[in-house]
Formats: structure tokens, sequence, C-alpha cells
């Protein structure tokens, strides 16, 4: 079992209220209960912010790999992407 440590967190009043409302609904067990939950969701977003920033770096990184950028041109683009939206519904008629 880890090791369980004790820390002093300092809260609103307001956020104290919906703590011990929580409890005395039976909602949660205790305030250490509702903290633990909530620190496990931090930790899960923490994560996946990580996650989501080492994507993005990768994904920097083959577009600067790639070589140096190109004029664009949005009507190409478009018609590009109309192309392809076309070609997908034609896909999924088919599959059906």
């Amino acid at each position: 079992m880890p090791e369980i440590q004790k820390i002093s967190v300092a809260l609103t009043g307001e956020q104290i209220s919906s703590l011990k409302a929580a409890v005395e609904t039976g909602e949660y067990a205790t305030t250490s209960e509702i903290v633990r939950e909530a620190l496990r969701d931090w930790q899960f977003k923490r994560g996946m912010r990580q996650e989501e920033l080492r994507h993005l770096r990768d994904a920097w990184n083959v577009g600067k790999a790639s070589g140096p950028a190109s004029p664009l041109s949005f009507d190409e683009l478009r018609a590009e992407g109309k192309r392809r939206l076309k070609q997908v519904a034609g896909a999924a008629k088919n599959e059906s």
C-alpha cells in the first residue's frame, strides 16, 4: 500500500461548503475522498495534455522535415476537400 502523507490546502468558504455538502448528501464518504478523486482527474488530464503536446511536437517536426512551405491556393484546397468528401461519401454508399 502506498505511503499516505497529510498536506494542508487552503480553500475558499464556497469550496469547503461544496465538499461538506457532497459528504452530507452521501455522494462521498469523506472530504478527503473528494480531494483524492479530484487529484486523480487532474493527473489523468495532465497526462492527456502532455500526450497532446508530444503529438503536436511530433507533427511540427514532421512538417519541418518535409521541406520549405509553398504558397497555397484556397480555391484548390477547397476543390480538393470537396473531391475527398465525395470520395468518402461514395465509399460509404458502396458499403451500404
